[in-house]
């Protein structure tokens, strides 16, 4: 199952699949670092249980590009660059609409209910509410019949809120193509949201090498706009 773009004795660069959780799952259902365990474990002859770092997640029906840590320093190293916000990532979005500018930078605060594992926009004096932002930059929009017009978008975090690109895009009228907990015609179906981790740029947590890695998500609507794209 593992995509592997990078790997060397401290981290390991992987392509998250749909449906695939980025952490330990509680349940039967394969999770990432269940899988980089076991990849670990055929190459090593440790026999002690593989150490794999989380630094970062994607929700489960969100695909694209993880960095993992293999030792606890690397872990720790990598934590502080994001901390720090010196992890650069970029995402890839359909949205159902079109913005009104090409660029557009929106600011919220939202609240997250754990119980029902959403999150929405409130007012900012909310106790509890976090302040979200994100920048969307329109790559291209096309009629796609029976959806109607989409955008492909690139999108990028000012902050790391819980459901943060599925909630705001939607709460300003561009909610994603697909996402069936916060686009309203796509309430109860089974489809894929049009959300990858399509870039990430670190710094080696050893060497400090600059790191790069680029991701593009297959399937027949995000081909529809590469094969524009490239014409």
């Amino acid at each position: 199952m593992l995509n592997i773009l990078y790997e060397d004795e401290h981290i390991m660069v992987v392509v998250k699949p749909v449906g695939i959780e980025s952490q330990s799952a509680r349940g039967f259902g394969a999770d990432m670092v269940s899988e980089i365990k076991r990849h670990i474990h055929k190459l090593s002859k440790k026999s002690e249980e593989p150490y794999v770092g989380v630094i970062h997640r994607l929700d489960k029906p969100v695909s694209g590009i993880l960095v993992y840590a293999k030792d606890k320093k690397s872990a720790s190293a990598l934590s502080r660059q994001m901390a720090n916000r010196a992890v650069e990532k970029e995402y890839l979005a359909i949205l159902c609409g079109k913005p009104v500018n090409i660029v557009e930078k929106y600011v919220d605060y939202m609240l997250k209910d754990g119980k029902e594992n959403v999150s929405r926009v409130v007012d900012m004096g909310i106790t509890g509410a976090k302040r979200a932002e994100l920048t969307c930059c329109a790559l291209d929009s096309r009629e796609i019949e029976p959806y109607g017009l989409l955008t492909l978008a690139a999108i990028t975090l000012g902050t790391g809120r819980h459901h943060q690109i599925r909630v705001q895009m939607a709460e300003h009228g561009l909610p994603l193509w697909g996402d069936n907990r916060y686009n309203p015609s796509f309430k109860g179906s089974h489809v894929n949201v049009a959300l990858a981790a399509h870039r990430l740029l670190f710094r080696h947590p050893v060497s400090g090498k600059p790191m790069n890695f680029e991701y593009c998500p297959d399937g027949e609507l995000w081909r529809q706009f590469s094969r524009q794209r490239k014409n």
